[in-house]
């Protein structure tokens, strides 16, 4: 039966009252604390980059895989991390998770060479992979479907949407400030503080029970390994594309291998008789639809974000700081919307029409962002539009939460919420080098324009107006799913047990 109030299938899934509010709100702060720490790591280290650079006396290149590691290691253990997850209990996974991050960070900040550093971010990576997808696992446990679970989920997706910006802000303030090595060291007593509040208030109970009751305590190590690569590669080829372009032999090269792999991973998974993730599961109701909006929204929002940026320091003048600042405005918008004002509207209208609303807002600020020039100030072209993309993009991040969680049965939570998280970060990759692509391309036929600073500078601005429009075209696809998107009822095949312990 549907929920009457957010238009949602429910499911027969019950808590006991022995739970009280308390403590679950204690655990969806401690959830939302880790994911916060793992989606602001993915860009507070950007504006260290130079400082970096200057101590360790490393090129451009060389910096790149300090950015590159963290994000390889992130995509490509999600999906099994979310698996395991459910196999072998959320808890003990979701500790070895911030454990990892907060060693790993440790190590960073003590880092003697970009060697070391890149190790670190590697094994960071892996931590943030665990703990992002088990963490939203434990939320989709903790709270049951419906009203409860679309406000947790609110709180969640306002992390995950404001930590981006706000990355590229503590990044400075801290380089600034503190020096760069606080960046990677402020993770670690906030780590050990989650991890602590952890062992006493999340049950080592949650994901096991209906694990077992499925009978899915195998895992599909060949899939596991397939996916991994696979998605690695699809990473690693992306973001090589940024530099050697997306049509460059190295690049293909490395996107075939991608799509064997990934094929491969598909034969597999349909042969077996317990596969990593089974396929009807994408079938099922708006789980296809909600990874693919997911994609869709994130992949040209995080191009937008690399291009404004470029543009504001290499067009306007914009210190790193000052960069990062300009972006206030947006990450203010996407946390009161998506921590604040989109649980009401789903509750009120459903998933659906915030999904279309979200996705055709960021339609519009595409749009307009497509005839930026070289003299666009910031309040009076840029600002409008980034608000815009910022007030979609907190539409529809937690509708995209609840959509891709809606109906998951007993020991899925881990295969869902890995699914959703791995859409988001590989679709980072996909619109960067999807919108630099069109940029590089519209820049030969841009340099007859007439000079205003240099041809170049004019050529890379009217290449960034028609990298917009292809960001417009991405969200417009989007618009697409989310009219298509179909929602079913999924029964549970029992009761959640308790999942929050006595204190």
């Amino acid at each position: 039966m549907l929920n009457q109030k957010s238009g949602l299938p429910t499911t027969t899934t019950t808590t006991t009252n022995a739970n009280p509010l308390s403590h679950r709100s204690i655990v969806l702060g401690l959830i939302t604390l880790a994911q916060f720490m793992v989606v602001v790591d993915a860009t507070i280290v950007q504006v260290a980059l130079p400082s970096i650079g200057r101590e360790f006396v490393v090129p451009v290149n060389g910096l790149q895989w300090i950015i590159t590691a963290y994000g390889l290691t992130l995509a490509g253990f999600l999906m099994l991390s979310g698996r395991v997850g459910d196999i072998h209990g959320l808890k003990k996974l979701f500790l070895i998770g911030v454990l990892l991050f907060s060693i790993a960070s440790l190590t960073g900040g003590l880092a003697r060479s970009e060697i070391d550093l890149i190790l670190a971010r590697v094994i960071q990576g892996l931590g943030a992979a665990i703990a992002s997808a088990t963490g939203l696992s434990i939320l989709a446990t903790v709270f049951p479907e419906g009203d409860e679970r679309n406000r947790a989920l609110s709180v969640f997706s306002a992390a995950t949407g404001s930590g981006f910006a706000a990355g590229m802000i503590l990044g400075g303030l801290i380089t600034a400030t503190l020096g760069w090595r606080w960046v990677f060291d402020i993770n670690v007593p906030i780590g050990v503080a989650v991890t602590l509040l952890s062992i006493k208030y999340i049950s080592s109970t949650i994901g096991q029970t209906g694990s077992r009751q499925n009978g899915q305590r195998h895992l599909d190590i060949f899939g596991a390994v397939l996916i991994t690569a696979g998605l690695m590669l699809l990473v690693y080829s992306l973001s090589i594309a940024q530099n050697v372009g997306i049509s460059s032999p190295q690049t293909l090269e490395f996107l075939s291998l991608s799509v064997i792999t990934l094929i491969a991973f598909l034969l597999i998974e349909y042969r077996s008789k317990a596969p990593l993730i089974p396929l009807g599961f994408l079938r099922r109701g708006s789980i296809f639809g909600a990874n693919a909006i997911a994609l869709l929204q994130v992949g040209p929002f995080v191009g937008m974000v690399f291009i404004i940026t470029h543009y504001f320091q290499q067009v306007r003048g914009y210190s790193a700081l000052s960069a990062g600042l300009a972006f206030i405005p947006m990450g203010f918008v996407v946390l009161v919307i998506s921590g604040f004002l989109s649980t009401r509207l789903v509750n009120r209208f459903g998933v659906k029409p915030l999904l279309v609303s979200g996705m055709a807002l960021q339609t519009i600020g595409y749009l307009l962002l497509s005839q930026i020039s070289v003299a666009a100030s910031y309040i009076g072209g840029l600002l409008e539009p980034m608000l815009v993309i910022a007030a979609g993009t907190g539409l529809g991040f937690t509708a995209i939460n609840i959509a891709a969680l809606t109906g998951t049965r007993r020991g899925e939570e881990g295969l869902a919420s890995g699914l959703i998280n791995t859409s988001r970060q590989i679709g980072g990759p996909i619109g960067l080098a999807v919108l630099l692509t069109v940029a590089n391309f519209a820049i030969p036929a841009a340099t007859g324009h007439p000079v205003v600073r240099s041809a170049a500078t004019m050529a890379m601005v009217t290449g960034f107006g028609f990298a917009f429009l292809a960001a417009a075209l991405l969200t417009m696809i989007g618009i697409i799913f989310a009219v298509l998107l179909k929602q079913k009822r999924h029964r549970h095949a029992g009761l959640v047990a308790s999942t929050i312990q006595h204190s």
